[in-house]
């Protein structure tokens, strides 16, 4: 008898805040202080007043939020850019690849919902060569954001 292979395609959703439902807020609130707050040893003010204002972008399997992204719209964290934040991918799902399709698409999502804008984020250091693949460029020198270093990346149209 042949071995039932399990449905292992990743559902994309990208939703206003508002379109949230609260299971789906609770999930992006837990794996963003699971990954962020308590693996990072980080301690920040997560709600930033951002999400009202911004899509989210989430990759499910079984009801199981494996990634998610905060797509935010020109004129509220950059004036003339977009910007990608809080891109973040579940530790039951690193090694996967998952975080490349997670920008990839989140990247496509900001274009459909936006047009080809300037794309601004503020990366950790250590991911500049993963944003490098997709033609981000480093902008100005390091900084210090919430104890980790920072820098700012550039994605022109």
């Amino acid at each position: 008898m042949p071995e039932k292979k399990l449905d292992t395609t990743i559902k994309w959703e990208c939703k206003l805040f508002s379109d949230l439902t609260t299971e789906e807020l609770y999930k992006i609130i837990q794996l963003r202080i699971e990954v962020f707050a308590v693996e990072q040893n980080v301690v920040y003010q997560d709600c930033d007043n951002k999400d009202f204002k911004s899509y989210h972008f989430m990759g499910t399997l079984n009801s199981q939020l494996l990634a998610y992204s905060r797509i935010i719209p020109p004129g509220i964290s950059y004036t003339e850019a977009a910007s990608i934040g809080r891109v973040v991918t579940s530790p039951l799902a690193r090694g996967q690849s998952l975080g490349k399709q997670l920008f990839k698409k989140s990247l496509e999502q900001l274009y459909r919902l936006f047009g080809k804008v300037p794309v601004i984020i503020s990366a950790q250091v250590y991911l500049v060569k993963f944003y490098e693949n997709f033609s981000f460029m480093q902008q100005g020198d390091n900084y210090i954001e919430e104890s980790i270093p920072h820098v700012i990346m550039i994605k022109n149209i």
